[in-house]
């Protein structure tokens, strides 16, 4: 197949079928063969239920913990882009032997494999810039408790996709027990915030002038104005989001199709505890109540601006590439945006004069001296019904690149400690409840 142009998605079905055909039945030939000082199929891995992490997901349906569960079925993905790493915590320090990658037809061309005994100081054991893919078993030497894979290169256009990574050896410890109910190993909650109302208003940026910005869409706390500030939010007596709790506002520039503004079906807010290493992921704190963040740049020149953070990309339609600017979605399929906030606060300050000083993104993988307190990462998934050529879209505030996102933190705090406490740092998928 040539992967240089992407194939239907029928077509890449076929194909991660295949592979995960051809990996079963590497592993079923390799189970009749014991070959000294390599790991044997009846072992354990040190890395099956540990905790993991990765630089990023291409979707939902992809989490790193996919990676570690023993499921020839489920697999971790990356975003489309390099370079991509996945990490394991054995939880204690280990002696690593073998390292398996059980790679899905997306593979990596060039990748190392890394440990560390803290999650920040790595060493490296292996390296290739000749990856082939499939299933690979490496023997290495090293000790660590956290073993990476960092993937520098891509050999196909999509990300990179692992049906398992196993590290066999000797140490670690045994997963923790796990809380009561289905438990996914990625660090998250979120809430489900409906659009509540349209005002040409912005409490951050333009706070105490009504009109005095384009229009933007409301999620979340249906008081929000330009007068709103923390009181006022908290005096709120409903709000769209599920959990009701979460009396948060958020806004972005209103999408307009031929001039009539759409409003998205889709409003997932998610609080991540991806992009960092395990010893940052360790530390993170609440969200400070009264914290006000933007993201993205309504005033980004082009899609090239490195100040645009925005991402667009189209529902059940993989084989469009995203891009910063609007993309062709097909009929029946949704036009997407994504955009995370950063995640490393200065501890101090609430806003600033431009409203982006008090807050950073993560500088390899950790937060930087200047920003070092690790808060969740909030990621704005909204999915508007519209689809074909985006000739005529456009936000309120110019081309695609001009996304961006406006958050004003009034979670409970009682609350926001909670999830944090209960799903970020312990890497545990939570709903809208707080809970596995």
């Amino acid at each position: 197949m040539d992967l240089t142009v992407p194939p239907p998605r029928i077509g890449r079905r076929r194909l991660r079928l295949a592979v995960m055909m051809g990996a079963l039945a590497a592993l079923v030939a390799g189970s009749l063969t014991v070959v000294t000082g390599q790991a044997s199929a009846a072992e354990t891995p040190l890395s099956q239920g540990r905790p993991v992490s990765a630089s990023s997901t291409e979707n939902g349906g992809s989490p790193a913990s996919s990676a570690v569960d023993g499921n020839l079925g489920t697999r971790w993905a990356s975003a489309f882009s390099d370079p991509q790493w996945l990490q394991v915590d054995l939880g204690a320090a280990a002696t690593i032997n073998s390292v398996v990658l059980n790679w899905e037809a997306a593979y990596a061309s060039a990748f190392t494999i890394q440990t560390s005994a803290n999650g920040s100081t790595w060493t490296t054991i292996h390296t290739t810039t000749a990856g082939t893919g499939g299933n690979q078993t490496l023997n290495v030497s090293g000790n660590g408790r956290y073993v990476r894979l960092n993937a520098t290169k891509r050999a196909t256009q999509y990300g990179v996709s692992l049906w398992e990574f196993q590290v066999f050896g000797s140490g670690g410890t045994a997963p923790p027990p796990p809380p009561p109910g289905p438990i996914v190993r990625v660090a998250e909650f979120l809430a489900e915030c409906p659009f509540t109302h349209r005002l040409p208003d912005d409490p951050i940026v333009f706070p105490g002038l009504p009109g005095g910005s384009h229009m933007h869409s409301f999620f979340g706390n249906p008081s929000t104005n330009a007068n709103s500030n923390l009181a006022s939010l908290q005096q709120a007596n409903s709000s769209s989001c599920a959990p009701s709790i979460d009396i948060s506002s958020y806004w972005v520039p209103t999408l307009y199709s031929n001039n009539v503004p759409v409003e998205p079906t889709g409003t997932t807010f998610y609080y991540l505890g991806e992009g960092v290493n395990a010893e940052t992921l360790a530390r993170t704190q609440p969200i400070p109540l009264g914290l006000r963040i933007v993201a993205g740049n309504a005033k980004a020149t082009g899609p090239n601006d490195p100040t645009s953070t925005a991402r667009w990309s189209c529902l059940h339609a993989g084989q469009v590439n995203p891009g910063k600017d609007f993309v062709t979605c097909p009929a029946g399929t949704m036009m997407e945006s994504y955009l995370d906030f950063p995640q490393c606060w200065n501890g101090r300050d609430l806003d600033s004069a431009d409203h982006k000083s008090h807050m950073a993104y993560p500088v390899n993988n950790t937060c930087p001296a200047s920003h070092p307190v690790p808060v969740p990462k909030l990621r704005q998934v909204l999915r508007y019904p519209v689809s074909g050529s985006p000739a005529n879209f456009r936000l309120a505030s110019g081309p695609g690149y001009t996304m961006h996102g406006d958050f004003f933190n009034a979670w409970p705090e009682a609350e926001m400690e909670r999830r944090v406490r209960d799903c970020i740092r312990p890497v545990i998928k939570c709903g809208f409840d707080g809970h596995p």
